[in-house]
């Protein structure tokens, strides 16, 4: 700010030259270029300040902010450049602040009330609004592009819904400026942006916060209905934000069925925000719970209780409904990333939504850090909630399978894969060894430690390279006789296969304990696990979903990421 105030003519640097020079042409205008102490940061271009009355006001705005253009300061002797921001024209200091990024434009208000003046234009913010946020819409013409104020306030509320009973008194668009919907609504709720998981017990969630046209909405994603797991996902609004008044931003509940109601946001803390209903009449329905119950299942599992018959899974749908609808009303969301990838990555990391037996499809993210792969739970279940690491890929044990018919043999699979688990053990006991030994020679002794585990990862990975290198292309697959799968339509061929270990445990998380398996990597979006213990079978897709503001800041910011939400799992 100080070297503003330096080129504009105002500030401590009274030796100047350009303020010499510039004040010499800029006599009886001083008015003009005063400096402006107001530090409310939404002032920015907005209305206070010194100088002008109406006229000059009214040619300021046909300048776009600037002064009228007989003013003396504008105007440089004939061939001299410009000494003085102030003396560029109006134009060129719109293009220039435009430029800047929105957090610095009130502190250039604050250098003088010229500047304040130019800052009121709303192309400024308008250009702000859309390079920052990825709003295109125009204010000002919204009939003239196609897009009406009733659609763009209604938008994608639920497409099945042909009524207009979600209408209500449109916003005031026609009088509301770019720097309102910048300062307001964007600016202000900036930090929910991005990928979160809500706080549901162990059921867990994945929303999604986007800036989507002049509405800021949360969007639900759920898998698809079982056992479908290459289908798109699905998604509904859980709330929005937008402004119906100038310098006021609506917070509404979309959960129910009758339409938007008031609702309330509250950012409790860096990365955690919480969400309230104040109207909670509105997700009732008139035939009471059992209708809200068979309609919940309709949307949650795209069937009736009628058609679900194994008794367990009946029991354990009904303990769903039960436990979420207790969260309809308040909710809390803990900020998720998306894994970090690498090119020695053995596929893109991402999400992937997997079949889990009678407890449908639910999301796991996939990760990789050195020789491990990692699938964490981002939606759960009362055995295996959200959070919690469901399978561990081992890289540097890959897996050789049988021809097809003693694949068919699982007998002869589990053989195999007891005989590498015993093979880990037996490494992970001379690691042990190694360390303690390295533990007890002196502390200078202990460097190379470092060096030489680095190394073996090294190894490990080059191993791992290498093995996928001689391995085919794809190799005939097929599941053990035994083996249950929700999914028959799964891949019959494969490109490699890793030993791995998988999270099980009783109801309630009780008795925890990894069991070992093998992860099967079909194609670069879908991989399975196969369950030993067990005896079953799981699917994973990927999500082709492009999530906004998703990206972790650092890889050691996603690595405490991922310990945090394991350590409220558990």
């Amino acid at each position: 700010m100080a070297v503003c105030a330096r080129l504009c003519g105002v500030g401590p640097a009274r030796g100047c030259r350009r303020r010499g020079a510039a004040r010499e042409q800029r006599r009886g205008g001083a008015g003009d270029s005063e400096p402006d102490t107001d530090t409310d940061p939404e002032e920015a271009g907005g209305g206070g300040g010194g100088g002008g009355g109406d006229e000059e006001e009214e040619a300021a705005e046909r300048i776009e902010g600037g002064r009228p253009a007989s003013h003396p300061a504008e105007a440089g002797p004939a061939g001299r450049a410009p000494l003085s921001l102030l003396e560029l024209p109006p134009e060129l200091l719109v293009q220039i602040f435009g430029s800047l990024p929105g957090t610095d434009l009130p502190s250039l208000a604050r250098v003088c009330t010229t500047f304040r003046r130019i800052l009121r234009t709303d192309t400024i913010w308008r250009r702000r609004c859309r390079e920052e946020y990825g709003v295109c819409e125009n204010l000002r013409k919204l009939e003239i592009t196609g897009v009406s104020c009733r659609d763009v306030y209604a938008k994608r509320i639920n497409p099945r819904v042909k009524s207009g009973r979600f209408m209500k008194i449109l916003p005031d668009y026609e009088h509301m400026e770019y720097r309102d919907v910048y300062t307001c609504l964007l600016h202000r709720y900036r930090h929910i942006l991005g990928l979160w998981q809500p706080d549901i017990g162990p059921y867990g969630g994945l929303l999604n916060v986007v800036v989507d046209g002049l509405f800021i909405i949360g969007w639900m994603y759920l898998p698809p209905h079982d056992p479908h797991v290459d289908d798109p996902m699905r998604f509904k609004p859980l709330f929005r934000i937008h402004l119906m008044e100038r310098k006021c931003a609506t917070v509404e509940c979309m959960y129910g069925h009758k339409g938007p109601h008031n609702g309330h946001i509250q950012i409790v803390k860096k990365d955690e925000f919480s969400t309230k209903c104040n109207q909670t009449d509105h997700h009732r329905m008139s035939g009471g719970r059992q209708e809200e119950f068979r309609t919940w299942l309709r949307e949650e599992w795209g069937r009736t209780l009628e058609d679900i018959f194994h008794e367990h899974m009946q029991e354990l749908i009904l303990m769903k409904f039960i436990y979420t609808s207790q969260y309809d009303n308040c909710l809390t969301y803990r900020r998720i990333y998306l894994p970090p990838s690498s090119p020695d990555d053995l596929i893109k990391p991402g999400l992937f939504k997997g079949t889990y037996g009678s407890h449908g499809l639910e999301i796991v993210m996939l990760s990789f850090h050195g020789k491990k792969a990692k699938g964490t739970k981002i939606t759960g279940d009362p055995n295996i909630p959200a959070g919690q690491q469901t399978v561990e890929i081992d890289l540097a044990h890959p897996l050789q399978l049988p021809d097809v018919e003693n694949l068919r043999d699982f007998s002869e699979l589990s053989r195999i894969v007891l005989e590498i688990q015993e093979q880990v053990r037996r490494e992970e006991q001379e690691q042990e060894q190694r360390q303690e030994e390295e533990e007890a020679a002196s502390q200078p002794a202990a460097k190379p430690l470092g060096g030489e585990g680095a190394e073996g990862e090294e190894t490990a990975a080059g191993a791992e390279g290498t093995t996928q290198d001689k391995a085919p292309a794809s190799q005939p697959f097929v599941l053990p006789m035994g083996v249950i799968s929700r999914n028959e339509d799964y891949p019959r061929t494969c490109r490699i296969c890793f030993y791995g270990t998988g999270l099980i445990a009783g109801h309630g998380f009780t008795s925890p304990e990894r069991t070992p398996g093998v992860f099967v990597l079909f194609d670069d979006d879908r991989f399975g696990f196969i369950w030993l213990e067990l005896k079953s079978f799981s699917l994973y897709s990927r999500i082709k979903v492009s999530f906004q503001n998703a990206e972790a800041p650092s890889r050691e910011a996603f690595d405490e990421m991922l310990k945090n939400i394991q350590s409220l799992a558990t």
